[in-house]
């Protein structure tokens, strides 16, 4: 009598099988989007690495398997805005400390000045959430709007908006700080 592999574990060998194929397509993009969104290359990697082990784990319990890049770019998305906003308990934390302590200066103020490429993290940075990674999935990722949309979970309106709106600010923000670098 011959024996069957039991489903889990073909399931598992085919979401081994499947994630592997989509980390070789997708790991590079994905973490660069999470750099752009974060600022630090460290932290993109380790969001897009808990991306793809969630992807793993959820793998037989996804309804389309056709859809998981799209599905790793929303939680790349998702995991950069909880880091984010992680963060900004600890510096909201970090102030009143600094505060007590009588420091005026921002520890960051010296580092965000260094390069170009600094100069358009912080202009992107001091974009409202969603202008910034409608702005950022627009135009390094060159998604359309409907993949915008459906990543983001609202309307292609709503991407319309918050990218001319983004823009726009850009346009200020950009001028003003590569002229402060010089």
């Amino acid at each position: 009598m011959v024996e069957q592999p039991r489903p889990a574990r073909r399931s598992a060998v085919d979401a081994d099988a499947a994630v592997t194929e989509l980390y070789a397509a997708h790991w590079p993009e994905l973490v660069r989007l999470a750099v752009l969104l974060t600022g630090e290359t460290g932290v993109g990697e380790e969001v897009v690495q808990d991306a793809f082990i969630a992807l793993h784990r959820r793998w037989s319990r996804l309804d389309d398997h056709g859809r998981a890049a799209g599905y790793l770019r929303t939680s790349v998305v998702n995991g950069c805005r909880s880091l984010l906003r992680h963060r900004k308990v600890v510096e909201r934390q970090l102030e009143q400390a600094r505060h007590r302590l009588d420091h005026q200066e921002s520890a960051d103020a010296a580092v965000l000045r260094e390069a170009r490429r600094d100069a358009v993290l912080a202009a992107l940075g001091q974009l409202p959430r969603r202008q910034r990674e409608v702005l950022v999935l627009r135009h390094y990722l060159d998604l359309s709007e409907s993949e915008i949309a459906d990543t983001l979970g609202v309307s292609r309106g709503s991407v319309k908006t918050h990218a001319s709106r983004g823009a726009a600010a850009l346009r200020d923000l950009l001028p003003h700080t590569l002229l402060e670098e010089r």
